[in-house]
């Protein structure tokens, strides 16, 4: 069977062959994606916890922190989360004092989320959590900057094949005569 080389994104070690098998575990981007991904939220989750937050709170935070007031909306597409999800996120944030949500006083179907003071001085201590992540990924600052802009090129890719009509389904089998 064929193997493809190929140089790793982490290091300038060739990478191991892969087989092309389309069914093989090993070979599913969606897959290594989704474990990186658990692997990424289990050494978070510790760290978070010294915060009294879970890692989609923090996300929220980082974007606040970022930009100390957004409307649902923007903040939504900031974290990438849909209203359905972001919402509770926003309520627990503001039972916690880190947040507060106010009617826009020039639209008011527009809320928008702030930072109190207690949430912007939980950004120092949350300084601390980025490092010991750079840390654990074993990779220097630019492994990581590549990874980064990888991945955004590779989810900017997706979100645009998502948008774009499905070409019809294959038939299998034979038509009826």
């Amino acid at each position: 069977m064929p193997t493809a080389t190929r140089k790793s994104a982490i290091s300038n070690k060739p990478a191991l062959p892969r087989r092309l098998d389309g069914l093989s575990l090993d070979n599913q981007l969606c897959f290594t994606l989704y474990a990186t991904s658990l692997a990424m939220t289990k050494v978070y989750r510790p760290l978070l916890s010294r915060l009294g937050l879970t890692y989609p709170q923090y996300v929220v935070m980082l974007a606040l922190w970022e930009t100390p007031e957004l409307s649902v909306g923007a903040l939504g597409e900031r974290v990438a989360l849909d209203s359905g999800t972001l919402v509770p996120l926003v309520r627990k944030l503001t039972a916690l004092g880190l947040a507060e949500r106010r009617r826009n006083p020039a639209d008011d179907r527009s809320v928008l989320i702030s930072l109190t003071p207690a949430g912007r001085q939980l950004s120092r201590n949350a300084r601390a959590v980025n490092e010991q992540i750079a840390c654990a990924t074993q990779c220097t600052d630019a492994q990581i900057q590549v990874l980064m802009s990888d991945l955004k090129s590779l989810r900017a890719a997706l979100l645009s094949s998502a948008r774009a009509p499905s070409p019809p389904p294959r038939s299998t089998s034979s038509p009826r005569k």
